[in-house]
């Protein structure tokens, strides 16, 4: 929880409790459904948690954005910035039902207030958002079509609507031809598993 603190320093007594509580739900429901490999459950707030608030570096959520997470797994990013930003309205969305089952159990005992599940296909979902935000699950043209279509035409924050991508290594291949900025995690956190990783922003 240190590392969160570190980083976030004006974190509110509520939000420190649920990071810190996090630890507990993800060993208890990782015990039971593996949606985190054993090894990344001893880096859970760098690899995890800390991963997913690097969003949080690239822009500050106005209250009453709409946030979709796609591919959500075990429930990041969409998770660690629902903790960060109560007053946001979040989608956590995956194909996988046993992910799901964690993501609705951890946020039940959260107690968001602005956290929806959906088991779901990307591609099935019928809303539309301020933002849709995932962490690599899978090659951007692909990921472009799953969000066609899904994204408000108002903007209401300091970036244009559009994708938060979280991914690492030489990206220069797949982004080819694709309008996309780039942030890259370790200007903002210093710690050697982020020498790599980037918040790809993609603006529609």
């Amino acid at each position: 929880m240190q590392i969160i603190h570190k980083y976030f320093p004006d974190l509110t007594e509520k939000q420190i409790k649920q990071f810190t509580d996090l630890k507990e739900l993800y060993e208890d429901w990782n015990a039971q459904i593996n949606v985190i490999s054993r090894k990344n459950m001893d880096a859970l707030y760098t690899n995890h948690i800390l991963h997913s608030l690097a969003i949080a570096k690239v822009i500050q959520f106005e209250k009453g954005t709409k946030v979709l997470d796609i591919g959500t797994g075990g429930g990041f990013p969409g998770i660690p910035l629902a903790i960060l930003f109560p007053e946001v309205e979040f989608l956590l969305v995956d194909s996988i039902g046993k992910k799901i089952k964690v993501v609705n159990e951890v946020s039940a005992a959260i107690g968001f207030k602005n956290v929806r599940t959906m088991h779901e296909r990307a591609e099935n979902i019928k809303e539309t958002f301020d933002f849709v935000v995932s962490r690599a699950v899978t090659n951007m043209t692909d990921f472009k079509k799953w969000v066609k279509g899904k994204f408000n035409k108002k903007h209401n924050n300091s970036l244009k609507n559009g994708i938060l991508y979280l991914k690492g290594g030489d990206l220069s291949e797949e982004l080819r031809g694709i309008s996309h900025t780039p942030y890259e995690i370790a200007d903002s956190f210093e710690e050697e598993f982020f020498e790599t990783k980037k918040v790809i922003y993609i603006s529609y």
